[in-house]
């Protein structure tokens, strides 16, 4: 995987784990990675500068202002790219959270302590295998299906 010509923003309000995942990427070749420690910062940037795709953690701050800054990013009328790749990575893996994640349109989570693998995969998926985005009442994002069943014939299934 060539990230050269991929310009990602890495947004973390710890320093430590910003510059963990800055080096690790920057060894397999990433070279235009900015980085933010608030969403107040990260949305200023993303305003001003055009991303290919955004690292955020879910616990920004005072609580879950990750979460906040994905529903921002994929809902504000001013947002400059709605349909931008995001990776949320946590310590928090609880299925309240995992779940307020996918709602929010995150595209992948990754749970922290994470390996260099694990961060690798989930980067590969967003760039190499991006998945379609769903508009509904209440949700805007990628679709939260990992899998298509062509045997579903339940109440739920899509027209189209």
């Amino acid at each position: 995987m060539d990230l050269k010509a991929i310009r990602l923003l890495i947004i973390d309000d710890n320093r430590n784990a910003a510059e963990i995942v800055r080096s690790i990427l920057s060894s397999v070749g990433a070279t235009q990675m900015e980085m933010a420690a608030t969403a107040e910062q990260a949305y200023a940037k993303l305003q001003a500068e055009p991303y290919d795709l955004i690292i955020v953690d879910q616990n920004l701050g005072k609580g879950d202002e990750g979460i906040a800054l994905v529903k921002r990013v994929r809902t504000d009328p001013n947002s400059i790219n709605p349909y931008l790749p995001i990776l949320m990575l946590t310590g928090y893996t609880e299925q309240r959270r995992v779940q307020a994640a996918r709602d929010a349109g995150v595209t992948e989570f990754l749970s922290k302590p994470f390996t260099i693998v694990g961060l690798l995969r989930r980067m590969e998926a967003l760039i190499h295998a991006p998945r379609p985005f769903v508009k509904s009442l209440d949700y805007f994002g990628p679709d939260r299906r990992r899998r298509q069943d062509p045997d579903y014939r339940g109440p739920e299934r899509r027209k189209t």
